[in-house]
């Protein structure tokens, strides 16, 4: 069996895609528009060792495969790859690798896995102890701010975008996201915002442009931090905005009108959830509001951490994603009254649409500022991503919750409809 069969036989026989192989086999369907090369036998080696999305991961970051044409487009059409191969599907593989003396040697050999990959066991500290949630946060964000902004795009947010029409770009979308939060929390001049895990300074920045607020952001990222700090300066908010290099743990100051935590619960862990909610519930004031914006998993009946899953490998070293249910239910623990809850699931979809495209178009110099292997990191995870947001494997949630004040009173209105507030 050719060499090209053989992945055939690992990609799917009806995936309509077309394989060429470096020993100058082919297979699949000729003239597809998206074709894979497989430029080494040990490409086989990583998909029988780690079958499913991490083996191809691990194939395609070293160089042993590369995709030609869109890469979500791709995916999609190898569904088999990103699930587990089944017995039947191994030993059908394992015939044709056994004919071949060259393919055998590969893949009797167990590779090392590339070195962007990050072994839990790796990483030093007890789990989600501040020193090791520094560990892993500077893994994904300090990758470099010039790599960011060409992914990103101006508006630096690496969080879900919400669409406000179809037509909408991406700008707008995250603009309109940053907005929605702020009418949820009904910000007014003269409050004060704290943002945990507040990325490269979009939500304190908005807050303060838009609404005259005082907003403290907290990262562990260093990177984020002086870069929001410099574009803080440049936008002339030096007065109203801040963003420190800090945990959230250490945040001392009380009495905060509103918390906003966009993108950061998936990093806390399903059994901090209660202290991380209950230290939020502290820092607001009797009436204040928190808006949790959180990556989920549809529902709790699957474990919510996959330890060997390419995303907790290679994006998300010790990410934890809860389902909705589970996140309301700890929330309201902590004291907080839930007072609204969507799902954006969709829009993170396109969100990660745009990421994907601005990624292509600077694919180059991304390559020559974070290398190959990186690059190719970020254009599988945030393709996949986005097939997993399209197929509900994950979701994307905003929940919105209130510290009653002493008589119970929420301060909301009957019928909210997040409508601009006047400034």
């Amino acid at each position: 069996m050719t060499l090209a069969k053989v992945f055939e036989q690992i990609v799917g026989s009806d995936a309509p895609v077309e394989i060429v192989a470096y020993d100058g086999s082919r297979s699949g369907a000729a003239g597809s528009e998206v074709r894979i090369d497989v430029r080494s036998p040990y490409a086989v080696s990583y998909l029988l060792h780690s079958p499913g999305a991490l083996g191809l991961a691990r194939a395609y970051v070293t160089g042993h495969i590369d995709v030609h044409g869109d890469m979500y487009d791709a995916l999609s059409r190898m569904s088999q790859v990103l699930s587990d191969l089944t017995v039947r599907d191994r030993l059908r593989v394992l015939r044709g690798v056994l004919e071949d003396p060259l393919l055998r040697a590969a893949a009797s050999r167990r590779l090392e896995p590339p070195r962007q990959e990050v072994q839990t066991g790796g990483l030093s500290f007890l789990r989600h102890s501040k020193r090791r949630d520094a560990q892993a946060i500077s893994h994904h964000y300090d990758v470099s701010n010039t790599f960011y902004e060409w992914v990103l795009g101006p508006s630096m947010a690496y969080t879900c975008a919400c669409f406000p029409s179809e037509e909408a770009s991406l700008e707008e979308a995250q603009a309109h996201k940053f907005d929605l939060v702020a009418r949820k929390l009904q910000l007014k001049p003269g409050m004060r915002l704290l943002d945990v895990g507040c990325g490269w300074g979009g939500m304190v920045m908005h807050a303060a442009r838009e609404y005259r607020v005082r907003g403290l952001g907290v990262t562990l990222s260093k990177q984020q931090a002086e870069w929001a700090q410099k574009a803080i300066a440049e936008a002339g908010l030096s007065e109203l905005a801040e963003v420190r290099h800090l945990d959230y743990r250490d945040v001392t100051e009380e009495g905060f009108d509103a918390v906003s935590s966009i993108g950061l619960t998936e990093h806390i862990g399903k059994a901090n959830l209660p202290a991380y909610f209950s230290f939020l519930y502290g820092r607001l004031r009797p009436g204040g509001r928190l808006l949790n914006h959180t990556i989920t998993r549809p529902d709790d009946s699957e474990p919510s951490i996959r330890k060997q899953g390419f995303i907790n490998r290679y994006v998300f070293p010790d990410g934890e994603l809860e389902g909705p249910g589970h996140i309301m239910s700890r929330m309201n623990e902590a004291g907080f009254e839930v007072r609204h809850e969507e799902n954006l699931r969709e829009h993170y979809a396109r969100t990660l649409t745009g990421w994907c495209r601005n990624l292509d178009e600077h694919w180059d110099e991304a390559v020559a500022e974070v290398g190959d292997a990186t690059a190719r990191v970020w254009r599988l995870y945030m393709a996949g991503s986005r097939i997993g947001f399209e197929s509900n494997w994950i979701q994307l949630h905003q929940t919105l919750g209130v510290k009653l004040d002493g008589d119970g009173r929420s301060g909301m209105p009957l019928r909210p409809n997040w409508e601009p507030t006047a400034r």
